[in-house]
């Protein structure tokens, strides 16, 4: 494995290259280890000084497309989730799904009283004996990242909205808790405020376990902007409409006449879609 090159990454910092990291990225996507071998040579070969982790992501994609397009789609799934713009509404609808997937009932986009003042939560979603105000931080660009402003203002707003539903009946053995979700990362201040006061934090990469990273791999619920074979138009109409998931596209693909794509394009685009759907990816 080569790791005398140094990569720098989206941050500005340069770190040795790790063929490891990559060939994770890509088992992720459910990549069988003859294509990672080969796309590890592949870039290997084009390693110089300096190379940014951006470049040798797009490597990797484009030798993924050329072979697979599904797997690709996978493997862009980071990016996809910042493609859920350019309003969060479509993330918020996003994480209602996969909040269902876990067996949770969930409502979008509530406005809710609480003790002292009304508010608009992004998602309430109920299992049992929780009842949970999930908020929803969506952002376009991965370099941002939620800093301890943000859990210290929806830990004070789901304490407002928790005493309210206190005195609901049949309230009183639920267990409440808020939850704050984004598609990027927290910074360490917020992750030591938001766990001291009870928020359950779920970023890309937090917590190790649950992460949303994982439980996407997990679900198979992957977002519609993940499909290679839709242009970013196409992919807009369709969130414009509610459809979030690749699934939803699946299970209707009427929806593609809707936007006006040809027959043609329409069998690749539901082969891509299919087989995004067929198979959940495990992390290891």
């Amino acid at each position: 494995m080569n790791n005398s090159f140094f990569v720098t990454k989206a941050s500005g910092e340069t770190v040795p290259f790790s063929a490891e990291k990559l060939r994770l990225s890509l088992r992720r996507a459910g990549a069988k280890k003859n294509v990672i071998d080969r796309i590890q040579k592949e870039i290997e070969l084009k390693l110089y000084p300096g190379i940014s982790t951006k470049e040798i992501y797009r490597q990797a994609f484009s030798s993924l497309r050329k072979g697979s397009p599904h797997l690709a789609a996978k493997y862009k799934l980071k990016k996809a989730l910042q493609e859920l713009g350019p309003t969060g509404f479509p993330f918020e609808k996003y994480v209602s799904e996969i909040l269902k997937y876990d067996s949770y009932k969930t409502t979008v986009g509530q406005i809710v009283q609480g003790h002292c003042v009304q508010h608009e939560v992004d998602v309430i979603a109920s299992k049992e004996n929780q009842h949970v105000m999930v908020e929803c931080k969506f952002h376009s660009d991965q370099m941002r990242k939620c800093d301890v402003k943000t859990p210290l203002y929806i830990h004070s707003r789901f304490l407002d909205v928790e005493k309210a539903w206190q005195k609901q009946s049949g309230h009183s053995h639920k267990f409440h808790q808020g939850w704050l979700v984004t598609n990027t990362r927290f910074t360490t201040d917020a992750i030591q405020y938001g766990t001291c006061a009870g928020l359950n934090l779920i970023s890309w990469d937090f917590p190790r376990k649950g992460s949303l990273r994982e439980r996407i791999d997990g679900s198979g619920l992957h977002p519609i902007t993940c499909l290679t074979t839709l242009t970013r138009k196409e992919k807009q109409l369709l969130l414009d409409k509610g459809i979030v998931l690749c699934r939803e596209l699946c299970q209707n693909e009427q929806l593609l006449k809707e936007i006006d794509i040809l027959p043609a394009r329409q069998k690749k685009v539901m082969e891509e879609a299919v087989l995004i759907c067929e198979t959940k990816i495990h992390s290891k």
